[in-house]
């Protein structure tokens, strides 16, 4: 057998591609993945202090192209990554993936809805934004308003 063969594999998609014969009518949303939810967390964050890709990602030590990637769920990032981003935008890496699990708890009740029929508008694709408050102190440190909503506490 040839090297060329040996190297030759049947690929399986992680996430399966929409088919013709899917009426998007019919199908429930899918399943997000991890990587979606905080990369949406991450460019709605950097959207909302209206800094460009290049700002966050010179601030965070990140090639522009790769946080470009997380932003669109195309790569999985290390906690280092996802911390040092979060930092660049004035966030905690917990105020990320809080807003992250809010998001796919949101999502996981509107599937939840949707088996059961009962489809309704509500807040479940609400967006939600971290922002940053100053102490009272001119010399305190930025401290991030908790992901739900009360100040952060760290121990």
């Amino acid at each position: 057998m040839s090297i060329r063969a040996t190297n030759q594999t049947d690929v399986i998609p992680l996430r399966p591609f929409p088919g013709p014969a899917q009426a998007p009518t019919d199908a429930l949303p899918r399943e997000p993945l991890w990587r979606d939810l905080v990369g949406e967390v991450l460019r709605r964050e950097r959207r909302a202090q209206a800094r460009t890709l290049k700002d966050v990602a010179d601030a965070a030590r990140i090639s522009m192209a790769y946080l470009s990637e997380v932003e669109r769920g195309r790569k999985e990032a290390s906690s280092e990554v996802l911390a040092a981003a979060a930092q660049a935008l004035g966030l905690s890496l917990a105020d990320v993936l809080a807003l992250a699990g809010e998001r796919l708890i949101s999502l996981a009740a509107v599937r939840s809805r949707s088996r059961s029929g009962s489809l309704g508008s509500g807040a479940a694709g609400a967006h939600r934004s971290v922002r940053t408050t100053r102490p009272a102190g001119p010399t305190g440190p930025v401290v991030p308003a908790g992901p739900m909503g009360g100040m952060l506490l760290a121990a």
